[in-house]
Order: C-alpha cells, then sequence, then structure tokens
C-alpha cells in the first residue's frame, strides 16, 4: 500500500522514520565511534577481538534481520517490530555505562544489535510501502541524509564533551566514555516515543488468509534480486567495519578530538550527498549511482593502505563520506525496485543479513591481517585496507556486467 504525500511532498511515514533514525544516530554516534578506542585504550583489547566483537554483534542480528523481515510480511505489520527493535536497543546501551571488561561491551553491543536485526528489515519495508516509486530514492536518501544528520549531532555532542572533559586531547578515558553513554541515553529513548506515536501502518491490521501469507524463502524475490545479493556479498567480504579506520587514524596520530572532528566531517559529506544522490537515482537508475559510490570506496581504500599522516586518513575518511552518501540509501532503494510490494520485508530482510553475515568474516579476516592471532603477527595496518580494495573493484566489475531486467534498475 502506497500513500502520496500531500503538495508532492514526502510522506508522513518517512518523515517520522527519518526523526526517529535522527534520534537514534543522535545517541549511537556519541558511543560507537568511541567504543573502539575504550575498547583499545582503557580495556587493553587487541585489534583481533575488536573484530571478532564487531563481527559477532553485527552477525548476531543478521537471522533477525532476515526473519524479522519476513515476519512483517506474513503478520502484516511493520510499524509494531520497528518499535520493539528501537525499544530494545534503547534498553541494551546503559548497559555500556557498567562496562569493565570486553564481555560486558560485547553483550552491550549484541543487545544494541539484536534490536537493529528486529527493526531494520520492517523499517525499510515501511518506507518503501509508504512511498510512491516515482519517489522512492528520494524517500530513502531523505531517510539516510537525516539518519546522518544525527550522526552528525551526535558527534557534535561528543567531541564537545570530550573537549571539555578531558582538555581537548589525549586518549579516552573511561570517566569520559562513560558519560557519553549517559547523555545518549535520552534521545534513543525519545527516538522509541516518537516512532509508536507518529507512525502509521500502511497495512490493513487482519494478517492475510493463511493461503496468501508469504512463505520463509527465496523464490519469490525473483532471480534479478538473487543475483544483486550475490554481487553485494562480495563487496560486503571486503568492507570490515569502519572502527578499523578509526584505530587507523589513532595509529597515525591523531588525538581523540581529531578522530571526532573528522566523523564529524565524514557525517556532513554523508548526510548531503544522500539527498542529492537519492534524488539523481530516480532519474538517471540506481545502478548507475551504486557503481560510482564502489569505485570511489575501492580508490578510498586504497588511499587508506597508502596513507603516511593523520591529515592524508582525515581527507580520505572524508572522501569515504562520499562513498556512504552514493550507495547506502540508493542501494535500499534499489531493493524495492527488483521485488514485489508483498515480498519487501523478506527483501530486506535478506539484503541486512547479507550485509551483517559478511561484517563477521570481514571484519575477523582485518584484525588478522592487521595484527595477527598467536605467533602470527600479521601484515600490519595497510592489509586490510588493500583487502578492501581488492574485493570493492571485483564486485564492481560483477554488479557492470548484471543486467536486471528492463525497468528495474531505474
Amino acid at each position: 500500500m502506497e500513500e502520496n504525500g500531500a503538495g508532492g511532498g514526502l510522506p508522513r511515514n518517512v518523515k517520522v522514520v527519518a526523526a526517529t533514525s535522527f534520534l537514534t544516530d543522535v545517541s549511537s554516534e556519541m558511543v560507537i565511534n568511541t567504543l573502539p578506542l575504550f575498547l583499545k585504550n582503557v580495556l587493553g583489547v587487541k585489534t583481533a577481538l575488536i573484530g571478532l566483537i564487531e563481527g559477532v554483534a553485527e552477525s548476531t542480528s543478521s537471522l533477525l534481520k532476515l526473519f524479522s523481515g519476513w515476519f512483517s510480511d506474513r503478520l502484516g505489520r511493520r510499524k509494531l517490530l520497528a518499535v520493539l527493535g528501537y525499544g530494545i536497543s534503547a534498553l541494551s546501551k546503559p548497559l555500556f555505562y557498567f562496562a569493565g571488561s570486553w564481555g560486558t561491551v560485547a553483550a552491550a553491543r549484541w543487545g544494541d544489535r539484536v534490536g537493529k536485526g528486529v527493526r531494520t528489515a520492517p523499517r525499510d519495508a515501511l518506507v518503501a510501502d509508504s512511498t510512491p516509486a516515482r519517489q522512492r530514492g528520494l524517500a530513502f536518501g531523505f531517510h539516510r541524509a537525516a539518519d546522518t544528520a544525527g550522526a552528525f549531532l551526535g558527534l557534535a555532542i561528543a567531541l564537545a564533551l570530550v573537549w571539555f572533559l578531558q582538555r581537548g586531547g589525549g586518549e579516552l578515558l573511561a570517566g569520559t566514555f562513560r558519560v557519553l553513554v549517559l547523555a545518549s541515553l535520552v534521545p534513543a529513548f525519545l527516538a522509541v516515543a516518537v516512532l509508536a506515536l507518529g507512525a502509521r501502518e500502511t497495512r490493513p491490521a487482519a494478517p492475510a488468509a493463511a493461503a496468501a501469507r508469504p512463505r520463509f524463502g527465496f523464490t519469490a524475490l525473483g532471480k534479478d534480486f538473487r543475483r544483486f545479493i550475490l554481487i553485494v556479498g562480495v563487496f560486503e567480504l571486503g568492507n570490515s567495519s569502519d572502527a578499523f579506520i578509526i584505530l587507523r587514524a589513532q595509529e597515525r596520530g591523531l588525538a581523540i578530538t581529531g578522530i571526532l572532528a573528522m566523523l564529524l566531517a565524514f557525517n556532513f559529506v554523508y548526510t548531503v550527498l544522500s539527498l542529492l544522490a537519492g534524488k539523481r537515482s530516480d532519474r538517471i537508475g540506481r545502478r548507475r549511482v551504486v557503481m560510482a559510490g564502489w569505485a570511489l570506496y575501492a580508490l578510498t581504500y586504497l588511499g587508506l593502505a597508502a596513507a603516511r599522516s593523520a591529515g592524508q586518513i582525515v581527507a580520505l575518511y572524508v572522501l569515504y563520506g562520499a562513498y556512504y552518501g552514493l550507495t547506502y540509501g540508493t542501494a535500499k532503494a534499489l531493493v524495492a525496485d527488483l521485488v514485489p510490494a508483498e515480498a519487501r520485508g523478506m527483501a530486506y530482510g535478506t539484503y541486512n543479513a547479507v550485509l551483517g553475515l559478511t561484517d563477521l568474516p570481514a571484519s575477523l579476516a582485518a584484525g588478522l591481517l592487521w595484527s595477527g592471532i598467536g605467533g602470527w603477527a600479521g601484515f600490519g595496518p595497510r592489509a586490510p585496507f588493500y583487502f578492501g580494495a581488492i574485493m570493492a573493484f571485483l564486485a564492481l566489475l560483477l554488479f557492470f556486467a548484471w543486467r536486471p531486467a528492463k525497468g528495474k534498475d531505474a
């Protein structure tokens, strides 16, 4: 079911979901981007274990994304599961405050990712269901822009707090991290309230007749979608957690305030380009925009591998924001283009599950390539980025060769 926005504007649900994502990212970015520094600087955790924590956290939510998307199709409801997922993530955040070991951090991260696993596919399907096809790129671009604007504000608050508490420099301190966690709780719970009170279901409240309910499986998603997902999987195998870029920046000499300022610039570029790229993809097609983003990713990762100074890392990470802006919202609009409306939840669950499931081997490989394990010393901090660039170039070639059915790449 699609609802038209008044006066040619975006539908109500798109705006409400965007506001929810904005508030959630205000909360999350205060904590998540400083988490690898807390693990390394305060708890003394090695990069291989950081990669394992990040990978397991994402992969834990992946099957939930798949199931939750399918269940929202079967139930005929998106909002209920989306609100539940945001609520679980909000309730997990206080655990970070009490974390004194990597195990507690992993548990809190797991809880946060469980919430993400429950909410992501139904939320994306809610946006797609609420938007006419002609505005789909704009809708997902607007959502990503709001999400990233929240990240920008969250990072700005984090930077101000770190500057005030640590007088602008040095490694992250345990007390500073806990203040950031406390500050993150208000927008986290406010986001849940906004979605619960503001969003509207776009499908009938009663579930469909048993014979008409979508079955759990990939047949209904079609060949074009399955091929797209395989290509995305190849790309994501080289796309390790961004925590490694943060650690690379620190390894090149960037202090905590410099890292937060770098992330601010990244999110500014991401915010601006998300809206422009989404709108552009409605006109020239999704594939061209996604391929441009992947090419930029590969070049950026080559640069991160070769970088010799903190300044070069900063410049490259800002450019990295352009990759995000070009691809993330556009790829989600492409998913809706490739599948029938009644299978959108399953499609988004599958898409997001692939992103999460590949994060474990990608992040674990990055950690091992960087620091090794046991008696093996690894190849050093450049290796994960060379690997990521190679996989991105391979995926780009596959994506270029892929030709979906006519009208499905618009």
